[in-house]
């Protein structure tokens, strides 16, 4: 009969190959396109999948930056992310102040219909959207894309949650000091927030990065492109370079998986952290 202690060694083990296996999963796309990324474009989808290249074309990740103006598409995307990300994290967490942090009436039910917004699918406001932005003279800009998502109700919700963590007492006894709700927010809150802020900023970054459908509504011209709009131009009318596309994929989440290489740490405290007081 096994003892308590190797039962638990066996549930343990069970989990890991569990966890071995949902990694194989997750990971199998992604090995895929950078096995694609390294391939003529008739032999990538070769059907059995050819997940070892027989002709190593190194040569896609040379001449995809003379093919198209990659340098100036992934510019593009990272001008976009890093706006929107530090102007959603500015008004995300300012929300979210007033939303945990000061009395006033009618605090809650606002937040409530506030958050209730993020259910509402954006096809519903899509159109009154662009024509709002179309009457401003703001399509073909980065304007455009800048002021629709400076605001999420998400970022306001991932803060608020993590305030609600910091004691009453420390912005009542900083009041009593003098401070104002600016001051507490700036020189308290802020500073404690670190790892919630950090998971904000990864998100809208990662979410802004990945965008297809709003720079494909709003930018026109070729020089505002993104990199995700940038990489349609290898798809034809009857033909696509595919091996192309997965060389301009896999350079594209670079950039992705350095800054959450660097910020992961933050990133699942301020995750965890947020979830801990509802």
């Amino acid at each position: 009969m096994a003892t308590r202690r190797e039962r638990a060694r066996l549930g343990n083990a069970a989990l890991y190959v569990l966890l071995a296996a949902l990694l194989v999963v997750v990971l199998l796309p992604f090995v895929w396109m950078l096995s694609s990324s390294l391939k003529n474009n008739v032999n990538v989808l070769t059907v059995p999948v050819q997940w070892i290249p027989h002709d190593w074309k190194w040569t896609n990740y040379r001449d995809i930056w003379t093919q198209i103006p990659m340098a100036g598409y992934l510019a593009n995307s990272a001008l976009l992310a890093v706006v929107i990300s530090f102007l959603q994290v500015l008004t995300g967490s300012f929300a979210a102040y007033g939303f945990s942090k000061v009395r006033f009436p009618g605090r809650d039910a606002l937040f409530i219909a506030y958050l209730a917004t993020i259910a509402v699918p954006w096809q519903a406001y899509m159109i009154p959207q662009y024509i709002m932005m179309q009457r401003a003279h703001l399509t073909n800009t980065f304007w455009s894309l800048i002021l629709l998502q400076a605001f999420g109700a998400f970022g306001v919700f991932l803060m608020r949650q993590y305030y609600l963590t910091i004691p009453d007492e420390l912005t009542e006894a900083a009041r009593i000091d003098g401070l104002t709700d600016y001051g507490i927010w700036a020189r308290i809150i802020l500073p404690l927030s670190k790892p919630a802020l950090a998971s904000l900023a990864l998100l809208t970054f990662v979410n802004t990065w990945n965008d297809y459908m709003g720079p494909f509504i709003y930018l026109s011209s070729n020089n505002l492109w993104t990199v995700q709009l940038g990489l349609r131009q290898f798809i034809g009318q009857y033909s696509a370079d595919y091996a192309m596309i997965m060389t301009g994929s896999v350079i594209s989440i670079v950039p992705v998986l350095v800054i959450f290489l660097l910020g992961q740490r933050y990133f699942i405290a301020g995750i965890a952290t947020s979830g801990l007081k509802g």
